[in-house]
């Protein structure tokens, strides 16, 4: 059985496409062997920046002959459908089998599909996979009209067994297949033929040039760890950087050089976000003062001066970078420390959407939700407006111009070099997180109310507008900014209801629509907050306009929906199924995140006991007869059963057990003990199995009948008041 290997030798390939391209590579051409009938061992792809490898072991020598019969038109069809079946399978009338069945004779055709040599199908495989090829971006060259990510300038396609190497015969827009590869650019650029892909990889090493990604990545990370160490420093961890710059090189040559001294005050951030940027090097930093001292680059190739050519050039190219960073930092800096209203006044100026007005507008806006949520965050209002007033400043500085990625950082040191308190500083750094699923929440007072007056303002700003996430497409992270709500209520134990809150933001996002004439009319309305809370929310008929109150109503609540399912994707990944959760949902007070997850945590905690699931059953057989029973008498059977009436001794016994339960699940509801609840409603389990057992709901006896279907609505209500179980599934 053959082993194949495939090079596809190229210009530069950028470094973010690699991985995806070998692993595109890997599956379209082992696809089209395995559909073209040939089976394989085993299959491994590669990237370097100027190659994409492909090697297939045990690969079989040829597709098996394949024997297919095919059922035709009856024999007396009309002559036109015989000859279409004909033409399908490529026979002839005297070749097709008359056999006899049920619905007459009919034709039969015996098709069989010759086996082909390994070496067509990789031909024609390796074709369309060329010609197919998924790049993001990709580029036609010369007169033809291949396209591939750059020019395409050889292709390597052997199959080797144990009679040795043949060469696949293929060729595409003029480039013939050979065996014939070539090493490192500058160290080994002459060409070498190849026997195997074991061949192939050691010759490629003795060429300089390191096929594996993965042993490129451990390479650096190894090299970079050690120079660092032995100057008594640390490596700043960058796992991106150090894919990225594992792509750039075929032959890893690790470097160290010196930070120049005039820089090395600037923020460590600064210093890497320019590093990392610009230059792709690595930060080498200081364990006992924090500072970044030194930089790590890669070159591609071996000097005979050990590399001190190249770190010359890099170091006066870094320098020249850091030289800007260090004039932004200066120039933020004495702003700063002068008067930062400058940057918020130039926020004025900003457009944040075009529906939803500038970024002054919007900083406007979460300052009036972060003092409604200060207290509720253990903040004092004043800091959480202040802190939020300034929060965004940075925006309009030169360092975040440049770096972007360091809007909230900046922001930090600024404002602390502004003579305000850490706390307040750190609101500027903090309130965008959480950025993802991993990313830390954070638990300061101050930051947890901006932090939420941030991501509450953005949601009803876009759903205000209509702009909600479609399907996969969410342009303004707005998923995101709601999973970031659902984390910081629940991760600081927040007890906030959110329709209020909801409501006012949508108003707030309203006003944003209509510009500063309406929001002056506004301003000294008196607030009329429909939900309850307080702050401007609702305001006078009159002063209403477009803001239809019923209007603003469905979209909170829309809302509201949007975050209770990133909720249930939270909850989800800790394993808590979505009918529980919709059964929490449905209850009162479900806007309350803290609340609706305790209660959906108990209810899967009782659920997952035996009796949990058989006081299931019994609620879901007491309600099916009842809504039975009320929908064939067409009354509701809701008037209070009385235990005088009861007859049986398992009767009697429920009466007993809901005349204890219901006062435990009412006294555990009103302290939102919901643990406390769920064990008291499952210890009705028993009476209620008990009573099912011995007890004919519909009796002869319309008062029995009446009083038992009045004893199933009480068992029923009892269940309901922890959760609405008819949601829950199975």
């Amino acid at each position: 059985m053959p082993d194949l290997l495939i090079e596809l030798f190229s210009e530069e390939i950028p470094a973010r496409m690699q991985a995806r391209a070998s692993e595109d590579l890997k599956k379209r051409m082992t696809d089209g062997l395995v559909e073209a009938g040939l089976t394989y061992a085993d299959a491994a792809a590669f990237a370097t920046p100027r190659r994409l490898v492909l090697t297939v072991h045990g690969l079989t020598a040829e597709s098996p002959t394949v024997r297919e019969e095919r059922k035709g038109p009856r024999a007396d069809a009309p002559e036109k459908a015989i000859e279409g079946f004909l033409r399908s399978t490529g026979l002839t009338r005297d070749q097709l089998e008359e056999r006899e069945t049920p619905k007459g004779n009919v034709l039969f055709a015996v098709v069989e599909k010759q086996g082909r040599p390994a070496a067509k199908i990789v031909a024609e495989a390796l074709e369309q996979v060329i010609r197919n090829f998924p790049w993001p971006k990709s580029m036609r060259w010369g007169s033809g009209t291949l396209r591939w990510v750059r020019p395409l300038q050889s292709i390597l396609c052997i199959l080797s067994d144990d009679a040795g190497p043949e060469t696949v015969p293929f060729a595409i827009e003029g480039l013939q297949a050979g065996d014939m590869s070539r090493g490192h650019r500058f160290m080994a650029p002459d060409a070498f033929s190849v026997t195997s892909f074991e061949d192939y990889e050691v010759k490629l090493k003795r060429a300089h040039v390191v096929l594996n990604p993965l042993e490129r990545t451990d390479h650096i990370h190894a090299e970079a760890s050690n120079l660092a160490f032995a100057a008594g420093l640390e490596l700043v961890e960058d796992k991106g950087l150090l894919a990225e710059v594992a792509g750039l090189v075929e032959w890893p040559v690790v470097l160290m050089g010196k930070i120049d001294e005039e820089f090395l005050d600037l923020p460590p951030e600064v210093l890497q976000t320019s590093m990392k940027e610009h230059q792709k090097f690595f930060s080498v930093r200081n364990t006992k003062s924090g500072r970044i001292e030194r930089f790590i680059t890669v070159a591609n190739r071996e000097t005979t001066d050990q590399g001190a050519t190249i770190l010359a050039g890099n170091q006066k190219v870094l320098s020249a970078r850091l030289a800007d960073a260090k004039f932004f930092w200066d120039n933020d800096l004495r702003v700063a420390k002068s008067n930062m209203k400058v940057w918020t006044e130039a926020l004025e100026n900003v457009t944040f959407h075009n529906k939803l007005g500038s970024q002054g507008d919007r900083i406007r806006r979460i300052v009036a939700l972060a003092r409604d949520l200060a207290p509720v965050c253990g903040a004092d209002v004043f800091k959480a407006a202040e802190a939020a007033k300034l929060a965004k400043a940075d925006l309009s500085s030169e360092m975040v111009y440049e770096f972007p990625e360091l809007q909230g950082l900046m922001g930090r040191y600024y404002i602390a070099a502004s003579g305000r308190d850490a706390d307040i500083a750190a609101v500027a750094e903090d309130h965008y997180s959480p950025l993802g699923p991993s990313d830390d929440v954070p638990t300061a007072p101050l930051s947890v109310a901006v932090a939420l007056a941030d991501k509450i303002d953005t949601l009803t700003g876009f759903w205000a507008i209509d702009e909600k996430p479609t399907g996969s497409k969410d342009p303004f992270a707005l998923r995101r900014a709601a999973l970031g709500v659902v984390r910081l209520v629940l991760e600081n134990d927040l007890r906030l209801p959110l329709n209020p809150l909801l409501y006012k933001a949508v108003v707030e996002a309203e006003i944003a629509r209509d510009g500063p004439e309406e929001l002056a009319q506004w301003e000294n309305e008196t607030p009329v907050y429909p939900q309850g809370g307080t702050g401007r929310a609702g305001f006078h008929q009159e002063h209403w306009g477009n803001h239809n109150a019923v209007a603003i109503g469905e979209i909170a609540t829309n809302l509201l929906a949007f975050i209770h399912d990133r909720l249930k994707v939270f909850l989800r990944d800790q394993g808590i199924r979505y009918d529980i959760i919709d059964a929490c949902i449905a209850m009162e007070g479900s806007d309350d995140l803290n609340l609706l997850v305790t209660r959906a945590r108990a209810l899967n905690a009782g659920l997952a006991t035996e009796d949990g699931q058989n006081l299931i059953q019994g609620f879901r057989r007491a309600n099916n007869i009842l809504t039975q029973a009320e929908t064939q008498d067409g009354v509701e059977y809701s008037f209070g059963a009385d235990v005088k009436f009861a007859d049986a001794g398992s009767e009697r016994a429920l009466f007993t057990a809901l005349d204890t339960a219901e006062p435990q699940i009412a006294a555990a509801l009103e302290a939102r003990d919901f643990p406390a609840a769920m064990a008291a409603l499952a210890a009705l389990r028993a009476p209620i199995d008990a009573f099912f057992e011995e007890v004919q709901i519909n009796s002869d006896n319309d008062t029995l009948r009446r009083n038992r279907l009045n004893l199933l609505h009480r068992i029923r209500t009892v269940c309901m008041g922890v959760a609405d179980l008819t949601r829950i599934e199975g």
